[in-house]
């Protein structure tokens, strides 16, 4: 990938399908994040999401830590950790643990969103009434509690007149690079405030990029760890040898995402079989059909070129691609080859 300007970068939620245990689903992953490894690939990210039927991906630091020990090069980080979901420092002990074992290859990602239900949300905060309004209010103060607790020196906690030191790891020698990620203004804003690298999720809203990465970038102001703005575009792809094959492999997650816009109830995600046997209202196909004109879904050079686009558009050197192929029916259950062959036509 040496002759491309882009640099490419992978975001994974560890999809389930119908076929597969939660177990195959993460030797999947860990397959996957192998080939992005050796591929050249620039970081790994994975994923924060409760409850669901079709996602794996519910505690990315166990992850990041299986993932980063199956791979020797790529970085390894969130996308993302819901902040308001955590206490700050269980999120800080767990990155600053994290990049002790892999220094210099840990990205924290932080989000707001719930990444869940209410009910899921109300359970993550062991039953203290969900995602609170206070918790997102301070949203803001988190982010730099967990900022603060995670360098070497750490911080000094005030109670009752005594200062109390406060640090995520004994002896910390670096800290991951912070990214703060959304889908609204308000990350865009927050980012630019505090002089830290964004990532708008293009990937899942496909509308007001531009708007939020202009922001962020006219706001930015700059900080000790980061002396101009530092974004890159994420997008959903799926690369086959043929469009027609590439069309195929995305229509299970295109339906699993159709589901999910229309309150439908969350499933395993299909086989490529299944999902051609699903019927679907006009309405929802001109949906369908809407959604999958804002990812990749091409033959390899086609793709290539639409990607190279993408990044002139937003004006970003680095691309992440969250590769959604779907699998045929009689897929060897821990793999997911037409993932792994997304990244591989896409690296060219």
């Amino acid at each position: 990938m040496s002759d491309r300007r882009t640099a490419l970068s992978v975001l994974d939620l560890v999809p389930v399908r119908t076929d597969q245990t939660t177990g195959d689903a993460v030797a999947a992953t860990l397959s996957l994040a192998r080939v992005a490894d050796d591929l050249g690939y620039t970081r790994y990210w994975l994923a924060e999401h409760h409850n669901m039927p079709a996602v794996a991906a519910t505690n990315p630091p166990v992850l990041i830590g299986l993932v980063a020990g199956a791979t020797t090069r790529i970085r390894v980080g969130s996308g993302g950790v819901m902040l308001p979901n955590h206490a700050p420092l269980v999120v800080a002990e767990q990155f600053a643990l994290l990049e002790a074992a892999f220094p210099g290859r840990i990205d924290l990602g932080i989000g707001r969103a719930p990444g869940s239900d209410p009910v899921t949300s109300y359970a993550l905060r062991h039953g203290a009434g969900g995602v609170s309004d206070e918790a997102v209010t301070r949203f803001p103060e988190y982010v730099d509690n967990v900022l603060a607790m995670m360098e070497p020196d750490g911080v000094g906690l005030g109670i009752q007149g005594r200062t109390y030191p406060l640090k995520a790891t004994p002896a910390a020698r670096s800290v991951p690079t912070i990214w703060l990620l959304g889908s609204s203004d308000y990350s865009a804003r927050l980012a630019a405030q505090k002089g830290m690298p964004y990532v708008f999720a293009h990937h899942f809203s496909g509308s007001g990029t531009a708007e939020a990465l202009a922001l962020y970038r006219s706001s930015f102001q700059p900080s000790p760890e980061l002396a101009e703005p530092r974004t890159f575009l994420t997008v959903n792809a799926v690369i086959a040898e043929t469009a027609e094959e590439a069309r195929r492999l995305a229509l299970p997650q295109l339906l699993a995402m159709l589901t999910l816009r229309t309150g439908g109830e969350l499933a395993p995600q299909l086989s490529v079989e299944e999902a051609e046997k699903v019927e679907l209202p006009p309405a929802h196909v001109e949906l369908v059909e809407s959604m999958a004109q804002r990812w990749v879904i091409d033959a390899p050079e086609r793709a290539r070129a639409r990607i190279e686009e993408l990044a002139a558009t937003y004006d970003v050197d680095e691309v992440m691609v969250h590769p959604v192929a779907g699998a045929w029916t009689g897929t060897e259950p821990a793999a997911s080859p037409a993932r792994e062959e997304t990244l591989r036509l896409l690296a060219g």
